[in-house]
């Protein structure tokens, strides 16, 4: 094999991405084949150019052409001249239009189309009109792609293709013929153009045109790279391309094989698929894993060529030392003994390096896929709250319209306010959700101007003063200046402040203090919020400002964003703001600015005045969620008393309250704001049924739900969980806790009550069989087994004292380890019976079947089922089955 091929590649034109990732990927090839030198021509499409550069290469004498021709008649001679002289010829992309050439390296454009027109048929579920763009009239891959296309869509007879133009594989083409086709636009549920350019042009005059979002854009190439098929997929501006792979990795591997003589195919077709937004971060991460590996490989490369290097130096001085020195022998044994430990060290970290590189890889991929599958939850979050908001206001501003009318008022007030303060609460969550994601990408501004910071954080403080009196608290403002000038940015700095003193109301209970002040030394102006409220561990100090994370204090609840949206805020006004608090004792947040405006860029300043109306309206964003609701606990002493009850367990005030007012017609409530109290309220009153959400303080739902259905004194009540968590493992693990019912917020109340009615109802149903089958047979079968596992307890212990006239109710509350009324209250629930009843159905049932099967006088029955005389023991059977036990025998 020779010491170094020398290959020759003619590009007809290198300038658009496609041909630009052919090259990239010959040269990744060509790095893993040392022995071989790439020579590139780029005859930037014209014809006459490529022949010259190809001669020029003729000449240099290279061992193998590759050539991508621009045309194929003008570019034969050339190529069958290069084959004639022995020298191997391989095609790429495109042919000539002779057979003489050594091989051919390209993607069939026949069966790409077919590929899209197939893909489009399964979308569209055979129904729909197609936009075709083609791409240079008269070119081979047009009329191949045009035929697959054609081919591929045919099968589908409720799809037709509607319109076909050419856009002559330019986007700006391909946009100008697409506005003389508007009309047919319109109505079009596909475009599919030849190649990725071209489709995104279309993206472009749909969203120009203001037209059907839905109009799905389907291309050709799916190139990875900036701005390339893969991003465009990926970023929604088209909903699929076919993969037109560029056959460079194949063609080096091809011209390897002609030039080390190995076997190998004249005609070498591409393989492709589609890639749409379910495949295309798996592709995206390939490719980037690729990138990587190709990195690992050079930088190998990089140390193998040191070590080649380090070897001829050493051949070379042990060359010299064998010639001039007597101790060559020596010299050439320690210099072969080095050489062999040179190898092993070399093998050693060859096997250490790849075992590094593995691991390396897997973490990376799987921190790819994390923050990949992260980024897009986000950016999906962050663009549907843009379109959260003007939605919003239609509901706030007819809202606030309403809450005027006194009449709707009286009617719906309770309601209407509900309504009111959750949307102002999703507005703010939404607001700072957006102003967040503008500050992880950079595209947030400070647009600072001096104000009066006094009057600035008194006027915010005054805000909050209503909300103040209505919990007993002392909000006070304090400052040592009437007027302190600083320079920042109203509209930032006011999100700081009001996010801190909203947290302080939430977290400072009644009667509690709330202190703001400003101070000015040590070069900063410090503007402190402190409270006396529960305070915070050293843990959840050094988390406070992490985004998403929210300290767990009694039910007061956040987005998680607040803090960490004010951290950044004060990042960009070039200050920052600290945290001091101790558990039990209270929290102080200081915001601390720089005076003056030298640490400002002209960029970041601005002169316009800070407008108080805005500021007033930001007011109701933060204070309307302050707004507690009042507890509505106590029982309704005019309200009539209900057969069965529900308690719901729920951490939010509004929600709680909601669902008691709602559900009180038709059932007595009992509610609870945390699990622990949830529990406890089962065990107390033991309800017919529990609706408890999911998230809870401290002890989930789910735990809840999985104590009561384990302990037997609750196992048999009907368990709701209510939770935002929707997936379906979400919803299998909740019924896998023996919920009897999962419902994902929203949920319709109809539907909550539906649900409520047919578990209570199943549970009569189940009473009743119960019932039934006790007296049939003495064993009632229970679905669940701690239900099942008390019954036949209870039923084993009545059975075995029948005959004890003596025998009491405090007997089974000692036998089974349980107290009187929780005993009353078990068999109550699942049998509807009192256990006095119940033990004289099973005397009576008894000696119904001894009056019938045992020849035993009345007497002898009586005593053997409890009875304490025979006259008793006639008047109460007589009064179960209308005659007496003499006629009941004489009967049977």
């Amino acid at each position: 094999m020779k010491q170094e091929y020398v290959i020759g590649f003619s590009q007809c034109i290198g300038s658009d991405l496609w041909r630009k990732n052919m090259l990239e990927e010959m040269r990744m090839e060509l790095s893993l084949q040392p022995g071989a030198r790439l020579i590139y021509k780029d005859a930037d499409g014209n014809s006459k150019t490529q022949i010259e550069q190809v001669k020029q290469m003729l000449e240099q004498h290279i061992d193998l052409l590759m050539i991508s021709p621009n045309e194929a008649q003008p570019l034969t001679p050339i190529v069958e001249e290069a084959y004639k002289k022995g020298i191997p010829v391989i095609i790429i992309d495109r042919k000539t239009s002779s057979e003489l050439y050594t091989a051919y390296v390209g993607a069939d454009n026949y069966q790409i189309g077919k590929m899209a027109g197939e893909y489009i048929g399964s979308t569209l579920k055979a129904r729909g009109q197609v936009i075709e763009i083609m791409g240079l009239p008269g070119s081979s891959p047009t009329i191949e792609r045009q035929r697959g296309f054609a081919d591929g869509i045919k099968n589908f007879k409720g799809i037709e293709i509607r319109t076909q133009v050419y856009g002559d594989w330019l986007k700006v083409n391909a946009e100008a013929e697409l506005l003389k086709i508007q009309p047919q636009l319109k109505i079009a549920s596909v475009i599919f153009a030849h190649n990725d350019v071209m489709a995104s042009g279309a993206r472009k005059i749909i969203n120009q045109l203001q037209l059907n979002q839905a109009i799905k854009i389907i291309g050709v190439d799916a190139l990875p790279g900036k701005g390339a098929g893969l991003e465009m997929i990926g970023n929604g501006i088209l909903d699929a391309s076919v993969l037109y792979p560029t056959g460079g990795k194949e063609a080096i591997s091809l011209a390897f094989k002609i030039l080390s003589k190995a076997p190998f195919s004249k005609e070498n077709n591409l393989g492709s698929l589609v890639i749409d937004h379910t495949n295309v971060a798996l592709m995206k991460l390939q490719w980037d894993k690729i990138r990587n590996q190709q990195t690992d490989i050079e930088r190998q490369q990089s140390l193998l060529n040191e070590q080649k290097i380090l070897f001829k130096d050493q051949q070379t001085i042990l060359n010299i030392t064998i010639i001039t020195l007597v101790l060559a022998v020596v010299l050439g044994g320690l210099a072969f003994y080095a050489l062999v430990e040179n190898r092993k060290i070399n093998k050693n970290l060859a096997a250490n390096n790849q075992e590094i590189l593995s691991q390396r890889n897997q973490l990376i991929e799987m921190s790819e896929k994390a923050k990949f599958a992260t980024e897009a939850k986000l950016n999906f979050f962050t663009n549907i709250s843009h379109e959260f908001r003007t939605p919003l206001t239609l509901i706030l501003s007819p809202l606030e319209d309403l809450l005027q009318n006194e009449k709707i008022k009286t009617a719906a007030g309770s309601n209407l306010k509900l309504i009111h303060k959750n949307a102002f609460r999703l507005l703010r969550l939404i607001n700072q959700l957006i102003e967040y994601r503008k500050i992880e990408h950079g595209k947030m501004n400070i647009h600072a101007s001096p104000n009066n910071l006094v009057e600035f954080i008194k006027d915010i403080s005054d805000s909050f003063q209503h909300n103040a009196r209505k919990n007993n608290i002392d909000l006070r403002f304090s400052t040592v200046q009437p007027e302190l000038v600083a320079w920042f940015d109203p509209n930032k700095l006011d999100k700081v402040i009001f996010n801190l003193l909203s947290n302080a109301l939430k977290f400072t209970g009644v009667n509690g203090m709330i202190r703001v002040s400003i101070k000015n030394g040590d070069g900063w102006i410090h503007i402190e919020v402190e409270d006396n409220g529960p305070g915070m561990s050293d843990d959840e100090i050094s988390r406070i400002f992490e985004h998403f994370y929210q300290v767990e204090n009694g039910s007061a609840k956040g987005s998680g964003l607040g803090l960490s949206l004010s951290k950044e805020l004060m990042l960009l006004h070039h200050g920052d703001i600290t945290v001091e608090s101790i558990k039990g004792k209270g929290t102080k947040f200081t915001v601390n600015l720089l005076p003056g405006d030298g640490h400002f860029s002209e960029e970041e300043k601005n002169q316009i005045l800070r407008d108080k109306d805005e500021l007033y309206e930001q007011a109701k964003i933060y204070t309307t969620d302050l707004d507690e609701p009042q507890e509505t606990n106590g029982s309704d002493l005019v309200s009539p008393l209900r057969e069965q009850s529900v308690l719901i367990v729920e951490d939010n005030t509004d929600l709680r309250n909601y669902l008691k007012r709602k559900l009180s017609t038709q059932y007595e409530i009992f509610t609870a704001n945390s699990a622990e109290e949830g529990i406890n309220a089962a065990y107390q009153e033991v309800p017919d049924l529990i609706i408890s959400d999911v998230v809870l303080p401290g002890m989930s739902g789910r735990e809840l739900t999985e104590k009561l259905k384990s302990d037997f004194r609750t196992s048999h009540i009907p368990i709701i969980l209510l939770t935002a968590q929707g997936s379906i493992e979400q919803q299998i693990h909740g019924i896998e806790s023996m919920a009897d019912a999962y419902l994902t917020k929203p949920f319709n109340y109809d539907y909550l009550l539906a649900n409520t009615k047919n578990l209570l109802k199943g549970r009569e149903l189940l009473r009743a069989h119960y019932i039934s089958d006790i007296g049939s047979s003495g064993k009632p079968q229970v679905s669940k087994s701690l239900d099942r596992k008390f019954l036949n307890d209870f039923a084993g212990i009545v059975e075995e004292n029948l005959g004890n006239e003596d025998f009491t109710v405090d007997e089974i509350s000692k036998t089974i380890g349980i107290s009187r009324v929780q005993l009353y209250r078990k068999v109550k629930a699942l049998l509807d019976c009192s256990i006095t009843d119940y033990i004289l159905n099973r005397r009576l049932k008894k000696a119904s079947y001894l009056l019938i099967n045992e020849n035993c006088t009345i007497a002898e029955i009586t005593y053997r089922v409890g009875f304490a005389s025979p006259n008793y023991f006639s008047t109460v059977f007589k009064a179960k089955y209308g005659v007496t036990p003499s006629e009941y025998k004489k009967q049977a």
